[in-house]
C-alpha cells in the first residue's frame, strides 16, 4: 500500500490499516444478509490458526465421580463439535460464503464459548464489514483465552484504529509486539497508531522495525520517511 505525505485522517487509516491485510470477497447471496455485497474478510489473519481452547473437565479430577464423568465426556463431545463448526466456517471464508460462514462460527461459539478461534474468526469476519464493536468483543474474548497469542491484540487495535480510540489501539500492539516481536504488520500497525498520536518517535521506532523485518514494505517504508526517519 502507497502513502502521500498528508496528515492522515482516521478512515484514511483504517482504511490503510486494512489495505495490505484484505481481500475483497463476493457476496453470498441475493438475499436479506448481514453482511453486504462488498464486505472485506482479512483473510490473511483468517489464515492464522489459534489454539483451540475448550477444557476436558475431565481432566481436571484425578478420580472423577460416576456422575462427573457423562459432563466430562458431553464438554468433549460439545468441543469437538464445535471445532468442526470452526473449520467449515473457516472454508466457506475461503470460498467467500461470509454469510454462511458467520453462521458456522456462531454454533462453534453456542456449542464452545471457549472456543477462542471462533471468536477470533468471527470478529475478522465483524471487522470486515466494519462492526467493529462487535469485533472488539469477540476479539477481548479471543484474547482473554489466549492471552500469549498476539492476532486477538492485533485486530482488536485495528477495530480500535476505525474507530477513532488510537490510545487503546497502542496499548493493544504495544502488548502485541511483546507477544510476537517478528511480525512486521504489528509494527506498522503501532506506527500508524503512534503517528495518529502524534509521537514521531515510537512512530519512527516502530515503522524501523517493520522494516528491519520486512524490507520491502512500502507502508512501514512510507510511514517511516513521513515522520521523518533516518536511515539506520
Amino acid at each position: 500500500m502507497h502513502f502521500t505525505k498528508r496528515q492522515v485522517t482516521n478512515t484514511e487509516l483504517a482504511r490503510e490499516c486494512f489495505a495490505s491485510m484484505t481481500v475483497p470477497l463476493p457476496h453470498a447471496s441475493a438475499g436479506a444478509s448481514r453482511f453486504g455485497p462488498r464486505a472485506l474478510v482479512p483473510v490473511t489473519l483468517i489464515a492464522i490458526a489459534l489454539c483451540g481452547c475448550s477444557i476436558n473437565l475431565g481432566s481436571l479430577s484425578p478420580e472423577p465421580d460416576k456422575e462427573a464423568a457423562p459432563k466430562a465426556a458431553a464438554t468433549v463431545t460439545s468441543a469437538g463439535e464445535a471445532q468442526a463448526y470452526t473449520a467449515r466456517g473457516q472454508a466457506l471464508v475461503r470460498s467467500g460464503k461470509t454469510e454462511e460462514a458467520l453462521a458456522e462460527f456462531d454454533k462453534a461459539i453456542t456449542l464452545d464459548p471457549h472456543n477462542a478461534e471462533g471468536l477470533y474468526n468471527r470478529g475478522l469476519l465483524y471487522q470486515g464489514e466494519r462492526q467493529h464493536q462487535l469485533a472488539i468483543d469477540d476479539f477481548t474474548a479471543a484474547n482473554g483465552l489466549t492471552p500469549q497469542r498476539a492476532e486477538p491484540l492485533l485486530g482488536r487495535a485495528i477495530s480500535y484504529l476505525a474507530l477513532d480510540k488510537i490510545k487503546e489501539a497502542a496499548a493493544d500492539l504495544d502488548e502485541a509486539v511483546q507477544a510476537d516481536p517478528n511480525n512486521a504488520q504489528i509494527w506498522t500497525t503501532r506506527g500508524l497508531a503512534y503517528e495518529r498520536l502524534g509521537d514521531k518517535t515510537k512512530a519512527a521506532g516502530s515503522y524501523g522495525h517493520a522494516i528491519s523485518i520486512r524490507p520491502k514494505d512500502e507502508a512501514a517504508r512510507s510511514g517511516f520517511a513521513r515522520v521523518g526517519g533516518k536511515p539506520g
